[in-house]
């Protein structure tokens, strides 16, 4: 008998749980209130209003064949595919996240290699990681005065602290022989920077920036139900104020796959930095 491996039943598993939940949602939601109908009294007296219920599973199936059988549809500012609509929002993380990367791994090293820079800069590091990246959205808004880059603002300043912190983190904890090494074989510190420290200090600073684009992603949704105008957070908020919930589960469920996508991608990466001692 083929014993199946660790992954194929945790695949089973999980599989069966979806199926398990999903008939419970289904079996749970009454008719009435999924179609979001009138009652027949209200019918006949011709009052009361269209009711938004919860959705059953077989409307949000529904409604994602219809939107991802045209994902790039455009017909007007406030009518888009979910197709565009997650291409704005991982244009405005891509976009903020790369920068604070610029900025936060170069700084991360030298904090990492300079006591004296650590100090000096610690404090404010401990001030300003703590803010909401949201309560900087009415600031960027009023000094750029412009939605979009004020959304990548959110995301820059969002994404810059984990990636900064496990840089430092992981820079300063190289082995002290293995740079010894490198100054035997009289390597200058440029060098040594990108031959011994970068490669050692490459899995902490693949986890920081593991944790930044999970945050950044995380808070584009929020950004852009604030802004308006496009991304996937507008189109949640969008939906919500046409009390379309059959779209708003389904973005919902969107925003998940793209998240975990991206944390796949550098959950690949992660494994290819990684190094046994």
């Amino acid at each position: 008998m083929n014993v199946l491996s660790l992954n194929h039943r945790a695949a089973l598993l999980s599989l069966v749980i979806l199926i398990f939940g999903l008939l419970i949602w289904e079996s749970l939601i009454p008719a009435q209130q999924a179609a979001g109908e009138l009652t027949e009294y209200e019918r006949l007296t011709g009052g009361g209003a269209q009711k938004a219920g919860v959705p059953p599973p077989s409307q949000v199936f529904q409604k994602a064949w219809e939107e991802l059988s045209n994902p790039f549809y455009d017909a007007g500012p406030n009518d888009k595919g979910i197709g565009i609509q997650i291409g704005y929002s991982i244009y405005r993380v891509l976009s903020g996240y790369f920068l604070a990367a610029l900025v936060a791994i170069p700084l991360g090293f030298l904090i990492g290699m300079s006591p004296i820079a650590y100090k000096a800069l610690n404090p404010f590091i401990q001030v300003l990681r703590p803010i909401s990246p949201l309560a900087w959205m009415p600031l960027a808004l009023f000094v750029i005065q412009d939605s979009e880059w004020s959304a990548i603002f959110v995301i820059f300043i969002c994404s810059i602290w984990p990636m900064l912190i496990n840089t430092a983190f992981g820079v300063a904890g190289v082995r002290e022989d293995w740079v010894n090494v490198a100054r035997t074989h009289e390597l200058s510190s440029m060098r040594t920077a990108f031959m011994v420290i970068l490669p050692a200090a490459a899995p902490t600073i693949v986890t920081g920036m593991r944790i930044s684009i999970g945050i950044a992603w995380l808070v584009i949704v929020a950004a852009e139900m604030l802004v308006g105008g496009t991304g996937i957070g507008y189109y949640v908020w969008n939906e919500w104020n046409n009390l379309d919930l059959t779209s708003v589960i389904f973005s919902i469920l969107m925003i998940g796959v793209v998240g975990m996508a991206l944390d796949s991608m550098f959950g690949v990466l992660q494994r290819y930095v990684a190094y046994n001692e």
